[in-house]
């Protein structure tokens, strides 16, 4: 992740403009996901918004940076208005995530507060570090962030898992995400898609006023009519490769966008996140789809899945 600083008289009109969810009504202490959209509201990014007291601070994916810096900047206009990069200085943080049902559990070991709700932070001195703590959105489990100076990162992660954190690999972390039904952007959701397609209502706000590209979402919003949902997915079959196709008999339904096996106890289950076209989902017929020589069913989930 990268974080920018954003500063400026006009900060929180500027920032409101520019992104699909609440900038001007975040709680001192919250953040939001957001949508970065074009004029024609298609999604050019995502990113997390955070307001610590009255300072605005934006999270961004690294493969994302230097695009969305490069978007958002191009308005900058008339406004007093300034993104400054964070992480370059020699007082730089760099963060842990601890992620799952027990989450809370291990930081009260570590006599660290939790945090009740989603999208909210706190800061505390701990052993000597300033520890920003920032509780992020979850389906199933609790997702922190804990930032922290570099120096303090080492001692960070053995005291997280003397109290019970057991260190994970990118890989689990993805299986993860797509059990959540997470979207990834570049992976899930991509430049040509519209905000009611991949089903994210939780980044829109739609009484917040005008943004860019705020027109056509609500258009869209007033006439209903999308022609693809992204959907949470569990299959019965192997994990297939992003763009698998998904077929009603021998029609074309939608397409994988991702997908992965996450071993729990009881047996692995098998997750992913699909494009479905909204007239095969009315049908609500099963879908099949093709994974080497296996040919595997999959059905959508209506929530979350319980382990």
């Amino acid at each position: 992740m990268r974080r920018v600083s954003v500063r400026g008289e006009d900060r929180f009109r500027w920032l409101s403009g520019m992104v699909s969810n609440t900038v001007q009504e975040l709680a001192p202490n919250g953040g939001a996901w957001n949508l970065v959209l074009n004029a024609q509201g298609r999604i050019q990014g995502d990113l997390t918004t955070w307001r610590e007291g009255d300072s605005l601070e934006l999270e961004i994916a690294a493969d994302q940076y230097a695009r969305l810096l490069e978007h958002l900047e191009r308005f900058i206009i008339m406004d007093d208005v300034e993104l400054v990069p964070l992480g370059q200085e020699a007082s730089a943080e760099t963060a842990l995530g601890l992620t799952g049902p027990q989450a809370g559990e291990v930081l009260e070991r570590m006599g660290l507060p939790t945090l009740p709700e989603p999208m909210t932070l706190t800061r505390i001195e701990w052993n000597g570090l300033d520890l920003a703590i920032r509780r992020g959105y979850g389906a199933v489990a609790e997702h922190y962030e804990i930032w922290t100076p570099v120096a303090g990162v080492t001692r960070l992660w053995r005291t997280l898992t003397t109290a019970g954190g057991v260190p994970a690999g990118v890989t689990m972390l993805e299986a993860f995400r797509i059990a959540e039904g997470v979207p990834t952007y570049g992976v899930d959701m991509m430049e040509r898609d519209l905000p009611q397609e991949t089903s994210q209502m939780r980044a829109l706000h739609f009484s917040k006023g005008c943004y860019l590209g705020q027109e056509i979402v609500e258009r869209i919003r007033s006439r209903g009519n999308v022609h693809k949902h992204l959907r949470s997915l569990e299959l019965d079959g192997p994990a297939p490769g992003g763009g698998t196709e998904l077929l009603v008999g021998e029609v074309q339904a939608g397409q994988i966008m991702s997908a992965a096996e996450l071993p729990i106890a009881g047996g692995s289950r098998v997750f992913a996140l699909g494009m479905i076209r909204s007239e095969a989902e009315a049908r609500n017929e099963p879908f099949t789809y093709r994974a080497g020589a296996v040919t595997g069913s999959a059905r959508i989930l209506t929530a979350p899945p319980q382990f």
